[in-house]
């Protein structure tokens, strides 16, 4: 087992960089998308390559890619070591370094010390079969169009190059005026610039991610309003104090960023009530998170009510913590008829289980059948859900308005899976509407 470790001297000025591989075949190709190891896909399918992340100590940097080659399956020739620039260029990181390494006495194979200028993108090195056995070369590519241009030349899919996820360099403004997008392609949303380096790197990439799920189910062109829903009963306690509804929050928000015309976000929290929280608007994610995300902290359920609140904060002790989905159902639904739009709405509607109102979830799920509404309930690791569980399989409704699945522990979930699963029964949803006049 080897390691690929990057390093530079870190400091002001000097761009944030970072470590990957690409698995190539005989004919110098990935197979898909999945051979790209990356720090949004940090482990290949297959267990030889890992993306290891950063580390930072008295002034140097590194990013580190391991590669067990005895599990490096057959079909993959070379593994190109590669890295991308952002905020800058190589030449503004001193120091560069590619070193190989053995993973078990951290000896040093090979040293490649870069010489680099304008490029945003290299190649570092690669490692390659000859004759049964693994060798490594130096190789010192560079490209000035980013981790686009070095992605594309090994087949990785990009829809839109000037607005790919995988730019290292920073997002372009927004244009003055939206243009119609190209099927398929990632949709540059107001206020992306306006978030940290690394919420705009993994907003970028899941973005596509949603935008690959929509292909695969033949909804590229659609485009809807999004609602988010989040369990703040007394169970969902944990989930909030690790940060897991956070995180989820946050890859969400690539939904609505991929999906709605203005990439904001509605948003309700419920227990023992429904309440509305402010509008998700990108460019505020962090500050969004920080002010809303709250439920967990056990100082918001004492008897008196937590001072120093910010006026748009929600007192989470008039939602208290009981499990009460059909008021905030309802709530929704009456929020979606009174300001109509011509786009369908999507719900993504987030619980821990421990539903027992079967039957005025049943009630008010039904009544939505006729209106322009998917409902998307996402399950999130305990039991007992329920009629949402069953909803899929009841008869004597025009269209099924309603999918379901849950996780053990969605935070293991991969992005593509998350997306895969959270768009699957969407777009069927929406021809099924419009055949029957729903939309």
């Amino acid at each position: 087992m080897v390691r690929a470790e990057l390093a530079w001297s870190a400091g002001p000025g000097v761009p944030d960089i970072d470590a990957s591989a690409l698995l190539l075949t005989s004919v110098g190709r990935v197979r898909d998308d999945g051979d790209f190891v990356f720090y949004n896909q940090p482990r290949h399918t297959s267990g030889a390559v890992r993306h290891l992340g950063k580390r930072h100590a008295d002034g140097a940097a590194t990013d580190t890619v391991e590669v067990d080659l005895r599990s490096v399956e057959p079909a993959v020739e070379r593994i190109v070591l590669g890295a991308s620039a952002d905020g800058g260029t190589f030449g503004q990181a001193p120091g560069l370094v590619l070193r190989l390494l053995d993973a078990g006495s951290g000896i040093e194979l090979a040293r490649f010390d870069m010489a680099a200028g304008s490029e945003t993108a290299f190649i570092g090195g690669e490692l390659y079969r000859r004759q049964g056995a693994w060798k490594f070369r130096a190789v010192g590519q560079g490209y000035a169009s980013g981790l686009a241009g070095l992605a594309t030349d090994f087949g990785i899919t990009v829809d839109d190059p000037a607005q790919t996820p995988l730019v290292a360099a920073p997002l372009p403004p927004p244009p003055p005026a939206p243009a119609p997008r190209p099927s398929g392609s990632t949709r540059f949303t107001k206020g992306e610039e306006q978030l940290p380096v690394d919420m705009r790197k993994r907003l970028s990439l899941r973005k596509e991610q949603v935008a690959v799920s929509l292909r695969k189910h033949g909804a590229a062109e659609v485009t809807a309003r999004v609602i988010l829903v989040l369990d703040a009963s007394g169970s969902m306690s944990f989930l909030y104090s690790k940060g897991v509804v956070a995180d989820v929050v946050e890859r969400m928000a690539a939904v609505a960023a991929q999906l709605d015309d203005d990439g904001e976000m509605q948003a309700w929290t419920f227990a023992s009530n429904p309440a509305r929280l402010p509008d998700l608007r990108l460019g505020e994610l962090p500050e969004w998170l920080r002010l809303h995300v709250r439920v967990g902290e056990i100082s918001l359920f004492r008897r008196k009510r937590k001072k120093g609140l910010d006026p748009s904060q929600v007192d989470m002790r008039d939602v208290g913590i009981q499990n009460e989905e059909q008021k905030v159902i309802a709530e929704v639904r009456a929020y979606v008829r009174e300001h109509p739009t011509s786009a369908p709405t999507l719900v993504l509607f987030f619980s821990d289980g421990g539903v027992y109102r079967n039957a005025e979830i049943e009630a008010q799920l039904r009544e939505a059948v006729e209106e322009p509404v998917f409902w998307q309930f996402v399950g999130l690791g305990r039991a007992n859900y329920g009629v949402l569980e069953r909803f899929d399989t009841l008869p004597g409704r025009r269209v099924d308005n309603v999918g379901f699945f849950s996780v053990d522990d969605i935070s293991t979930v991969p992005d593509a899976e998350l997306y895969d699963r959270l768009l699957s029964e969407f777009p069927q949803w929406i021809r099924a509407a419009r055949g029957a006049g729903i939309l």
